[in-house]
C-alpha cells in the first residue's frame, strides 16, 4: 500500500526519532508528504487565566514550546534532505487528542509514532499516548517500539 501523507508525532525521546526515521524512510518508498507534529501538554483541569499569572508556569510552556520548535526544525531537514515534502505543526492539549485532530487535519493516511513501552503502574498512571491513538485512530497507525 501507498501512503499519500504520514502524520509523524515526536517529543524529546529516542523512540520517537526511531519513528522519525522509519517514517522518512516510508516516504521516501512512497513519496508521501509528512508531516512532523509535536504536543506541548496543556493541564486541561487549570484554567487559562491560571497561565498568565504563574510565571514559572509559563516559563515552563515557553521552554516547552521553544524546545518542540527546535526538536521540529531539526527533524524537518533530515527530511528536507531528503527531497520529501514535510510540514510541522505543535498542537497544544492533550497528546492523543492532539495527534488525532492533526491526522484529520492534514487528511494523514498513516501515523507513524513511538511507543515508550511503560507497563504495570507507570501505564496506569501515566497512560500510553500510542494506546489511546491507535483505539481511537480510523487511520493506520504504524508503532515503532524501543
Amino acid at each position: 500500500m501507498s501512503y499519500q501523507h504520514i502524520l509523524v508525532p515526536v517529543d524529546d525521546s529516542p523512540i520517537s526519532y526511531a519513528a522519525a526515521e522509519d517514517a522518512l524512510s516510508l516516504a521516501k518508498l512512497s513519496g508521501s508528504q509528512v508531516t512532523l507534529l509535536s504536543v506541548v501538554a496543556v493541564d486541561p483541569f487549570v484554567g487559562v487565566d491560571f497561565y498568565k499569572i504563574a510565571p514559572a508556569i509559563t516559563d515552563y510552556f515557553m521552554q516547552a514550546e521553544s524546545g518542540a520548535k527546535s526538536r521540529l526544525e531539526e527533524l524537518q531537514q533530515s527530511f528536507v534532505n531528503d527531497g520529501i515534502d514535510v510540514q510541522t505543526k505543535i498542537y497544544h492539549g492533550a497528546p492523543a487528542e492532539g495527534i488525532l485532530y492533526v491526522a484529520d487535519e492534514v487528511n494523514a493516511d498513516l501515523i507513524v509514532m513511538g511507543s515508550h513501552g511503560r507497563t504495570g503502574v507507570k501505564k496506569l498512571m501515566i497512560g500510553s499516548v500510542a494506546q489511546a491513538v491507535l483505539a481511537q485512530s480510523h487511520i493506520p497507525v504504524l508503532i515503532v517500539k524501543q
